[in-house]
């Protein structure tokens, strides 16, 4: 498997557009919203592939001295290896680098996989987004101080 960081050309954007489909469903961003983070001002996005194929991908967007996770996705057949604490690591080391302060995230309230990776890594919850997903769920809004960050967070 290859870590790296990748751009908002047409071959990685479809294919998160792909994964981000599967892994989101109904919340998942359009291929055109994709195109646009992943090539917007400010964005910065990482994509782990196997085989040629993108398994997994991680985006933030900066603005001043925040950052925030704009999305985190492994692929389910490739969970459980540490893809996405691998992602999240990155994403918190350039958002330090780029001199950033804090990181700032939503989750869904019942997604415990996700929440347990978080928490691992320092996140704390900060807010509730009651209703926040199209299926009625609530957010939660999750903070990371970046210059107190710790990483090694598993997923």
């Amino acid at each position: 498997m290859t870590l790296r960081e990748a751009t908002g050309d047409a071959g990685v954007v479809a294919a998160v557009a792909v994964l981000e489909a599967e892994v989101f469903g109904r919340d998942a961003w359009s291929p055109a919203q994709v195109a646009e983070e992943l090539g917007g001002t400010g964005r910065r996005t990482w994509v782990v592939e196997a085989g040629g194929a993108v398994v997994g991908y991680a985006v933030t967007w900066r603005s001043d001295q925040v950052v925030d996770l704009q999305r985190i996705a492994v692929h389910p057949a490739h969970r459980g290896h540490g893809l996405a604490g691998t992602l999240l690591d990155e994403a918190v080391a350039a958002g330090r680098s780029d001199g950033a302060d804090r990181m700032l995230l939503e989750v869904g309230a019942g997604n415990a996989a996700a929440l347990a990776l978080y928490a691992a890594s320092g996140f704390v919850e900060i807010d509730r987004r009651r209703r926040y997903y199209r299926d009625g769920a609530d957010a939660l809004v999750m903070r990371l101080p970046l210059a107190a960050a710790r990483c090694g967070g598993k997923g």
